[in-house]
């Protein structure tokens, strides 16, 4: 009997289980990856001051996940050589090609990663390929590898101890081919384990099971951070070039030949001129998932014959008394556009910052700054811990405090896919607030208003669906705002508060014909409330997520000097301007005007205000005017890419790497 339910049950007996072998093949590799770091670190430990023992556990728990992303992405040919289900994989001569495939291709993870624990005192950031790029044009590559192995004879020494290792105990692990006692259940049993092993390895590669987590890049190790520069030993190096193998590399560009034409043309430096002295009030930045500024009213008031009423009558009244601006945009497309848009006023350039090989520069950032005034800060969203790498960037950012879904600790509020209703994380906001000490920065992020657009089972005859599907979320989410704020407006702390709402990104629907269009894309709310201000203007003005910290810093008199992409829109005196990038272009917002640029010539201008469908191109007509966008364009360009590449994103200049004697 029991032989007979062995047969059913799998149909052979190990003698030496593969799926334990390769088990054991990861954990082997984990180890060495794990022994990297340990060595990144005491050859580089004059880099990272004030290490602590809790400091250096949580980075090396960090490490973890993204060693098993590297190693399962280098060894995805293997693993899947192994657990095809064929027995031709037991025999001796498959064994030992796959032996021979297991070694180079980890040898090679070994030595970048060993190379770059030497290179990194000149960079002081992981090896990309934007890094391998420098190198592309160098004549005497031989030359310079054969110093290198040279001057540092005991890296190369180390790793071939580290292979020694490797093949030793790789040698251990022992594959046997099994009884097969039902060829039918044999290879039933195969396929199953093949099916499972490739979910797991794909979950591993992208860092997480969640259906709203995103492949893990370099910027989510800040998750892990307990300073900006603990992201370079979370991660490996492997993993560094992999994850950017496919990035768009930004590079250098010289349209104007000094530092100080471009610094003119488009200044990034902000000197405060202000002598009033620093007035701390609580700052309260809500962004709001995917609030196109279609659906508001008091933005479209022309539309239908001036009777479209919109879908945020909440919003629409907290607006008049605001200050508001009609033309207001996004800088990005995307929810990880708009993290580093508006807390740093870092814009997205032809990849998202957080996805770049720069996203472990060193910048400002509104908690960073306001800490050094004595701000707590903290930073709500309420999807689980670690999706779309918020938490990871918002530790990045400075941000003392992070309150996701974990925090909040109650299923019972979860929509299943995306996080705590908004009515419900809007309220544990309102209270978590009430308790810190003043002055605070915080952030909240909205999830609600997502695919596939569902309601809290309280609300779904109250919101009806419409002629969009997102419509019924947008009300409810305009709904649980108006409910935040009042039980905001009972606290002691609401009336010493700036708040400022705005949108990660224009809505995919779109159902008003003139919002779909080069502009339509990216038009936002953003304005500003304050409860003790008299303000109800809303001007014919261009704003964008970047102008969000200087604005803010300046309403504040934050004295200090700052690096921003934006401009303070209460009190800068320079002509507003707003930027982003579609289908590979450009595009410059200015005073009536939008331009498009590929990076070498002008494609188009056109007046967005009258001709809302970007018909008539006027680049002829209106030369100079277009000439002048596109200096001023060319000039951000110019600075932004240079800066990224410098890392030179703060006041304090780029960094100088010391060499170690």
């Amino acid at each position: 009997m029991i032989d007979r339910f062995k047969r059913l049950a799998g149909g052979f007996r190990w003698k030496g289980n593969i799926y334990a072998a390769l088990a054991q093949s990861l954990l082997l590799l984990m180890g060495l990856y794990m022994v990297c770091r340990f060595s990144f670190y005491f050859y580089n430990a004059e880099f990272f001051p004030g290490m602590t023992w809790s400091r250096f556990g949580k980075i090396m728990v960090g490490g973890l996940r993204f060693d098993l992303s590297a190693i399962l992405y280098l060894n995805s040919l293997f693993l899947l050589l192994q657990i095809i289900p064929f027995t031709f994989r037991f025999t001796q001569r498959y064994q030992k090609v796959l032996k021979y495939l297991f070694l180079i291709i980890n040898s090679l993870g070994l030595v970048v990663n060993i190379t770059d624990t030497i290179y990194y005192q000149y960079t002081l950031r992981r090896t990309t390929l934007s890094v391998l790029r420098q190198f592309e044009n160098e004549r005497n590559m031989s030359g310079l590898l054969v110093q290198f192995l040279i001057d540092y004879w005991y890296a190369v020494i180390f790793w071939m101890l580290m292979i020694y290792v490797m093949t030793k105990v790789y040698a251990r692990i022992k594959i046997e081919g099994p009884q097969i006692t039902n060829r039918v259940t044999f290879y039933m049993a195969g396929v199953v384990a093949m099916l499972v092993i490739s979910g797991l390895v794909v979950a591993g590669m992208r860092g997480g099971f969640g259906e709203s987590t995103r492949p893990i890049t370099l910027s989510n190790a800040a998750q892990y951070a307990t300073t900006p520069k603990d992201v370079n030993l979370i991660l490996n190096t492997p993993f560094a070039l992999l994850r950017t193998a496919k990035t768009p590399v930004i590079e250098k560009v010289t349209y104007f030949s000094s530092d100080a034409e471009v610094e003119k043309i488009f200044p990034v430096k902000h000197v405060p001129l202000d002598s009033t002295a620093f007035q701390p009030q609580n700052v309260v930045v809500i962004i709001l998932e995917s609030f196109s500024k279609e659906f508001f009213g008091v933005y479209n008031r022309d539309i239908e014959n001036g009777s479209y009423k919109g879908h945020t009558p909440f919003l629409d009244s907290l607006i008049g008394h605001s200050r508001a601006y009609q033309y207001s945009f996004a800088n990005g497309r995307k929810s990880i556009d708009a993290m580093p848009s508006v807390i740093c006023s870092i814009p997205s350039i032809e990849v998202p910052y957080v996805l770049s090989h720069y996203s472990g520069n060193k910048i400002n950032s509104l908690p960073s700054l306001l800490k050094e005034k004595g701000y707590y800060s903290a930073f709500f969203h309420g999807a689980p811990n670690g999706s779309m790498g918020f938490q990871a960037f918002a530790n990045l950012c400075g941000f003392a405090d992070y309150f996701g879904k974990d925090e909040y600790n109650n299923n019972n509020d979860y929509d299943g896919i995306w996080g705590i209703w908004d009515d419900k994380f809007l309220q544990y906001y309102a209270e978590k607030m009430n308790g810190f000490k003043e002055p605070f920065y915080t952030n909240f992020f909205s999830v609600s208003s997502h695919h596939p657009y569902n309601l809290p089972d309280g609300f779904k005859n109250k919101f009806k669906e419409g002629e969009l599907t997102i419509y019924k979320c947008i009300e409810y989410t305009d709904y649980s705002l108006r409910k935040f704020f009042e039980t905001a407006s009972r606290m002691p702390w609401y009336k010493n508060t700036l708040f400022v709402i705005t949108a990660d990104h224009a809505s995919a629907q779109i159902r008003i014909p003139e919002y779909n269009s080069a502009w339509g894309y990216f038009s936002i709310p953003i304005f500003f409330f304050k409860p003790s201000a008299d303000w109800h203007s809303f001007t014919p003005e261009i704003i964008q997520q970047t102008d969000i910290m200087p604005t803010v810093l300046g309403e504040l008199h934050y004295e200090k000097p700052f690096i921003a992409f934006g401009r303070d829109i209460f009190h800068d005196q320079t002509r507003p301007f707003a930027f982003n990038y579609l289908d590979n272009t450009y595009q410059a917002f200015r005073g009536n005007y939008l331009l498009q640029f590929d990076g070498k010539k002008t494609l188009g201008l056109y007046n967005f205000n009258n001709d809302k469908f970007l018909v008539k191109n006027l680049v002829d007509q209106l030369q100079d005017t277009a000439r002048a966008m596109e200096d001023q364009l060319k000039a951000f360009i110019q600075q932004y890419n240079n800066r990224m590449v410098d890392d030179n994103l703060t006041v304090d200049g780029p960094l100088v790497p010391g060499k170690k004697k």
